[in-house]
């Protein structure tokens, strides 16, 4: 036996030899080609340390940071304060990696070198399950046309007709009334005991914009609102918190359990293609008729008098949903955190409101765009708060970046195909260095001041909460006005609103950061309503 052990040994020896040594010399030689057309290209950029091997501690790091809120303290903390610049470099799993929140680099990454950086194949092989092959996950001629296909949607016109707003707004101010959303849409409810009343604004933000997202898009609105438990809603919100650490596994991702994520996803394609099969019952003929003018026709029917196919028609609605509904819902939120902790910017807001409308008229979209103080409110929300606070893009050729290479991070920085570039907006959009000094008239940039708005404008890249360039959000215009519809009706009714959330987070609002940034403790608050 001892021979026959030997001989096994021997063997296993030679076998686990047989795959690492090729293995070895692969690694050697692609790292040393690597390094080649780095060097060809310019100089490395300040190197990230690490400590555990294949960078496994930015890894977990990144991972905990997302579960526990602290993505901007990480990417402060951890990416670029030891480095002493905004462009970083690591090897994470074998993978050269570059972060970088400079917005030369973001202008050259969005604008200006557009056709050196897209989603990439990484990127789509980790968003498929759940966005597959839509506006969000593409490149090239099938981004191209997904984004030509969904541009008629945010037409002027289209975004200019306020009914849908109005009609949930005041089931909304119904919800406020009673202090969460109403168990029906008949239930009585007293107006007045909104005052005082303290209640998560946030969550019903969240319902009132589904339930204008599914309405404007799929023609029927999901009245969450006036529906307590809503399993779509929900397992939307789990869909897009598991994906969002899936994504940040990397080359991980196939490690992550999935049996949640795939419980939910179920829940959310069960939802959407009840309405899809709905739209399939109309023949193309049907479809051309009601496009000329029908005042119901939506976003489902043009993507069904383009394409029948009921994979296509899910992921574009999938996508285009979480634009509409969690965007707006995040900022509205964001918004009302803040406006609950300075009474005297609700003061200034609600004399322009009242001076233009008065305290009933609802606004017409011409108002909407000309009420200074309003637009401020959100350009500031939006800079302290942008809506996709972290994103990504994929090198498609060897390139370089405009800043980032050489020992201080001042050289152009090589950036070779295939590598991922991670940028953030929330961190560019918090640098002090990019502001004016404080003093009397410019507020610290960490606080949170509308009036800096009426007589500073930051530079170009320096402030792009919707994305720049040739992928900036098709949908800004639209989510610009409903979040200005919303805050202007809430505040002609109200005359007050207050913060309870000093006593949750003392005054450090915890920002949670899955797709787009969200409380990640609600936002509780309290109205008044003006006397009459």
């Amino acid at each position: 036996m001892g021979l026959v052990e030997a001989i096994l040994t021997q063997a296993s020896v030679q076998t686990l030899l047989a795959f690492i040594v090729p293995y070895l010399v692969w690694h050697i030689i692609r790292r040393v080609d690597e390094h080649r057309r780095i060097k060809a290209l310019g100089n490395y950029g300040p190197k990230l340390r690490s400590y555990v091997p294949f960078g496994l501690d930015h890894l977990y790091g990144n991972i905990r940071a997302t579960i526990r809120d602290e993505n901007l303290e990480f990417w402060r903390n951890v990416l670029f304060y030891p480095a002493n610049s905004w462009t970083t470099e690591g090897r994470i799993l074998n993978t050269r990696v570059i972060f970088t929140a400079d917005p030369a680099n973001l202008k050259a990454i969005l604008a200006t070198q557009f056709s050196d950086f897209g989603k990439g194949k990484l990127f789509h092989d980790e968003w498929k399950d759940f966005l597959g092959d839509s506006i969000f996950t593409t490149d090239g001629a099938q981004w191209h046309a997904s984004r030509q296909l969904i541009r008629p949607l945010f037409t002027r016109d289209r975004i200019s007709d306020l009914r849908c707003f109005e009609s949930h707004m005041q089931t909304l101010l119904r919800a406020i009334a009673n202090g969460g959303p109403l168990e029906s849409e008949s239930q009585d409810v007293d107006m007045y005991r909104a005052n005082g009343r303290v209640l998560d604004i946030s969550d019903l933000f969240f319902r009132y914009t589904l339930d204008v997202a599914t309405e404007f898009l799929l023609g029927c609105d999901i009245k969450s609102l006036t529906t307590p438990i809503q399993p779509f809603a929900e397992a939307f919100n789990q869909v897009q918190h598991i994906q969002s650490i899936i994504a940040r596994t990397s080359k991980a991702r196939h490690l992550y359990p999935k049996y949640a994520f795939w419980r939910h996803l179920r829940v959310v394609h069960e939802f959407i293609d009840f309405y899809i099969e709905r739209a399939l019952r109309l023949s193309p003929e049907e479809l051309a008729a009601k496009s000329s003018g029908d005042h119901n026709y939506t976003f489902l029917h043009a993507l069904a008098g383009f394409n029948r196919d009921r994979i296509f028609l899910r992921d574009q609605i999938m996508s285009i949903l979480i634009a509409s509904r969690d965007t707006t819902a995040c900022i509205l939120s964001w918004a009302l955190y803040e406006l609950g902790r300075h009474p005297e910017a609700v003061t200034k807001l609600r004399a322009e409101l009242l001076e233009t409308l008065g305290p009933t008229r609802a606004p017409t979209y011409k108002d909407l765009k000309n009420m200074a103080y309003l637009k401020a409110v959100l350009s500031e929300t939006l800079r302290l708060y942008p809506a996709v606070p972290f994103n990504v893009r994929l090198a498609l050729k060897d390139t370089t970046l405009p800043t980032g290479g050489g020992p201080d991070g001042t050289e152009p920085l090589p950036v070779l195909k295939d590598t991922p570039v991670a940028y953030s907006t929330l961190v560019m959009q918090r640098r002090a260095d990019l502001y004016p000094p404080v003093s009397d008239k410019f507020a610290d940039p960490d606080v949170f001041s509308p009036d800096r708005w009426a007589h500073w404008h930051p530079k170009p890249h320096e402030y792009i909460p919707f994305n720049a360039g040739p992928r900036i959000c098709i949908g800004q215009q639209f989510a610009l006005t409903e979040m200005s519809y919303v805050i202007c009706r809430m505040f002609q009714r109200y005359e007050r609103v207050v913060s309870y959330m000093n006593e949750i987070d003392d005054g450090k609002p915890r920002l949670k950061a899955d797709i787009v940034l969200s409380p990640g403790q609600g936002v509780r608050v309290a109205f008044w309503e003006a006397k009459e």
